[in-house]
């Protein structure tokens, strides 16, 4: 029986990388992140991901070091638990389960077994007041436990990035607003500072993130105004100081002090790390030209590495401050995609507005920007106000040849400039090359355009709001050295009404166009071939079906009406009162995805435009309206699943809410499957080829199998328990090396026996094959010798039953044996 595949709404792939500061191991190789519900590790000079820990049901809110143990991290999560990670192994060790959801975590080497985190003094998310408390971790050999031992340690403090252990975690300080307030662990007591909000212009006071000296006792704060305060003598409230730094112009989003507290560093919008010596502040270094505004900053513990957390979903790994060892590239997500979210054929990469002026190719399955396209090709001036070039349209065809894009600016005072480009796929570079610009292809905004999939034609549609759609064609210039080019092949209309959305059917056979309240249906040809009738309303989406349900069409309207009309007979087949802000088709398959939006929330129907009743349907999907989703194809068809979850099998659906979270649904199988997978010791291509490498390893299996026919039969020993044992067993948890050495080389040699047994038959088999040939020709001399046909068989010549060729050769053995030692018995 299939076990329940309960679906869940989750965050997997293209999920943010700079939501909370990355923590950089002891030994500066893995740098660990929060990342959507799982913990990635990354290389910190490969850039790759080698794990990812999974096993959180919410988003991961924080990461620390376990200080007890420089190979174990801590994770928490909204989900109201704390989880002990192996991070080299990519396994889960324990589960402490809180009760509360937890929005940061902090640790100190002073605090054993404790770990600090915020939680909000009521047990609600919704909750917009937050306080520190210390957990005791209890001691049990159970992998999941309740740690229900809370202390409150400070109250009123902001969710994330607002606190800070002083001198080896004999005080904590936490700012928000305009309060700093330090808590002594001794004494038990709290100090709060405050500061005026700011009588002066463009003064700005407020707290923005703190750090303290690791030891001496100095904190320093950071402001909206740009300035940087350094807090001495506050353990007495009345004699406390401060001295004041001032170089970002921005608020400062991030301090972190090295791990010696020699230095101080600082990032805010203006995208350079900023250096300060610590007592010698007039000294200071930068790093410039970073990307996005920084968010967060960490440091290894021993001081070589620091590492950015950027606006722009990107962590820059730095050596010393003084060089750009490695990037990593998460989605890129900004204000808004104006582009709609797509999927490249070749490469199933998910495609979408990237930097300002480009488009992003991210793969899905990788979880990795795979590469940025620039389609302005303009330098990129970061000034507020400036009006400057946007990507708002983008377009593939059927087999992904070619790339349509629209950019346009608007600039006060002047008309709107459109540019529409055709890029072509390249071969060599493995990437898109501009081949055709078409400067005002339109006298308005263009507002939708697609690709016609015929596979006869290439055709691109545009729409805008001057009232027409055009239809751009590719001539065929395959006689000529020219190249491909683009032209105009059609220009249409409909009573100067505006078009709003355009879509053509599976084949490429029909053309719908939407002109407010009136749907035109268009032949190749470019004849109108009809118009459907619908109630009230401006069509905002239309959508054809596929497969067995091509012969419908479906459409949105303004006035919260879901149409269906069927084109064989022209008339409208259901309609259903529902306000659709997005219809998505899927390409593998007759489903279609309506979000509905109801009471500020997000409601999902997965349905088949033939049937009546929903194949799926969630309520609450998130906050706010879906604009943008697209079915992406899967590169394993899931199986076994229910019914009402069939939809997922051939294509998965992601979708991006308005805080640009993208989201994706996932079953209780393929959460299996994906953790299962998790655990499994991945040897990557790149591991230096030693010894035991070359043993254990695919190449020698695979080169042996290529120049030695007979290696497939001798199996290599990397199946034995004892190799199993000593890869897949963590290494704190196996004995000692003394117990395994014995096993492990006796795994090592391979027995000499199968190898003498299997040279037997071979010499059996070659002795029988002479045997055949002697006893053949003794059979053909007494034929002869009888005076007959060579063609007789046996049993023919003697008239006895035919031998099988086992009982001949049997024969033909015992006629060779020596049979002297009978006559020796007879003399006797």
């Amino acid at each position: 029986m299939v076990a329940h595949a309960e679906i869940r709404v989750v965050h997997r792939g293209g999920s943010k990388i700079n939501f909370r500061e990355p923590v950089i191991t002891n030994d500066s190789r893995f740098l660990l992140c929060a990342s959507g519900e799982s913990v990635k590790v990354y290389s910190s000079s490969s850039e790759e991901c080698v794990h990812d820990l999974q096993g959180h049901t919410d988003l991961v809110s924080g990461i620390v070091r376990n200080p007890s143990n420089h190979l174990q991290v801590y994770s928490c999560s909204a989900d109201g638990t704390v989880r002990l990670w192996d991070f080299t192994d990519g396994i889960l060790i324990k589960t402490f389960i809180i009760g509360y959801p937890i929005y940061s975590i902090y640790v100190s080497e002073n605090h054993g077994g404790v770990v600090f985190v915020v939680v909000p003094m009521a047990n609600d998310k919704s909750s917009e007041l937050f306080q520190l408390v210390a957990v005791h971790l209890p001691r049990s050999e159970d992998q999941e436990v309740e740690a229900r031992e809370l202390s409150a340690v400070l109250c009123d403090v902001r969710p994330s990035g607002a606190a800070s252990f002083g001198r080896e975690g004999e005080y904590i300080a936490a700012a928000k607003g305009l309060q700093l307030e330090v808590f002594f662990f001794k004494k038990q007591k709290s100090y709060r500072f405050f500061l005026k909000p700011g009588n002066k212009k463009w003064a700005k006071n407020a707290f923005t993130c703190v750090s303290c000296h690791p030891k001496e006792d100095c904190i320093a704060t950071g402001h909206e105004d740009g300035k940087i305060r350094l807090w001495r003598n506050f353990n007495q409230k009345k004699e406390y100081t401060y001295s004041t730094l001032h170089w970002h112009h921005g608020a400062v989003n991030t301090l972190q002090f090295t791990p010696e507290g020699t230095n101080l560093l600082s990032g805010g919008i203006e995208s350079v790390l900023v250096q300060w010596r610590y007592t010698q502040e007039t000294q200071m270094d930068f790093l410039p030209r970073l990307g996005g505004a920084i968010t967060h900053i960490a440091v290894s513990p021993d001081g070589s590495l620091f590492c950015t957390s950027h606006s722009d979903n990107k962590i820059t790994i730095i050596q010393s401050c003084v060089k750009v060892s490695a990037v990593i590239q998460g989605l890129v997500k900004g204000e808004g995609v104006r582009t709609n979210l797509m999927i490249d054929p070749r490469s199933k990469a998910l495609v979408l507005n990237g930097k300002p002026g480009h488009l992003q190719f991210y793969s899905l399955h990788r979880d990795k920007l795979l590469y940025n396209l620039d389609i302005v090709q303009q330098e990129y001036i970061h000034e507020e106000g400036l009006d400057q070039f946007e990507v708002v349209r983008a377009a593939f065809d059927t087999r992904g040849d070619w790339l349509a894009t629209v950019e346009e600016r608007t600039q006060k005072g002047s008309e709107l400039e459109i540019n529409l480009k055709m890029w072509a796929y390249d071969e060599k570079t493995q990437s898109f090359v501009l081949n055709t610009t078409v400067t005002a292809p339109h006298d308005d905004q263009i507002t939708a355009m697609c690709f016609s999939p015929s596979p006869e034609t290439t055709m691109l549609v545009t729409i805008s709001f001057d009232g027409h759609f055009k239809a751009w064609l590719l001539a065929d210039n395959s006689d000529t050295t020219e190249g491909a080019s683009w032209s105009c092949d059609f220009v249409g209309g409909y009573h100067l009404l505006k078009p709003g959305c355009c879509c053509f059917s599976a084949d490429g056979s029909l053309l719908a166009v939407g002109f407010q309240e009136v749907v035109t249906v268009w032949s190749p040809s470019w004849e109108l071939l009809t118009t459907l009738s619908q109630p009230p309303g401006a069509i905002r989406d239309l959508c054809f079906g596929r497969l067995s349900c091509s012969k419908y069409l479906l459409g949105t309207s303004t006035k919260n009406q879901l149409c269906c009309w069927n084109l064989l007979t022209c008339s409208l087949e259901w309609s259903t009162p529902v306000d659709v802000s997005l219809l998505q088709a899927d390409p593998l398959s007759e489903n279609m995805a309506a979000f509905c939006s109801q009471s500020g929330c997000s409601d999902l129907f997965v349905f088949k435009p033939s049937e009546p009743l929903p194949l799926y349907s969630q309520r609450a999907l998130c906050t706010g309206k879906v604009q943008h989703a697209v079915f992406a194809p899967r590169d394993q068809m899931l199986e076994s699943c229910e019914e009402h979850a069939q939809w997922l099998n051939r294509s998965q659906l992601y979708f991006l809410t308005q805080h640009m979270d993208l989201m994706t649904f996932s079953t209780k199988s393929e959460e299996d499957r994906l953790l299962a997978s998790s655990k499994r010791l991945m040897v990557d291509d790149s591991v230096a080829v030693t010894p035991f490498y070359l043993l254990l390893g695919k190449h020698r299996q695979q080169q042996e199998a290529l120049t030695n026919p007979m290696a497939e039969r001798i199996q290599l020993p990397q199946g034995s328990i004892a190799i199993k044992e000593l890869l897949y067993t963590p290494a704190h948890v196996l004995p000692s090396a003394s117990f395994l050495c014995s096993m492990f080389v006796r795994s090592l040699l391979i027995s000499s026996s199968p190898a003498r047994e299997e040279k037997e038959p071979v010499e059996e088999e070659m002795e029988s094959e002479e045997e055949d040939s002697e006893g053949e020709a003794e059979l053909r001399d007494a034929r002869q010798d009888l005076g007959g046909s060579a063609a007789w068989g046996p049993g023919e010549e003697l008239g006895a039953p035919a031998l099988t060729k086992a009982q001949e050769r049997e024969l033909r053995r015992v006629k060779h044996f020596d049979h002297s030692w009978l006559s020796s018995l007879l003399e006797c």
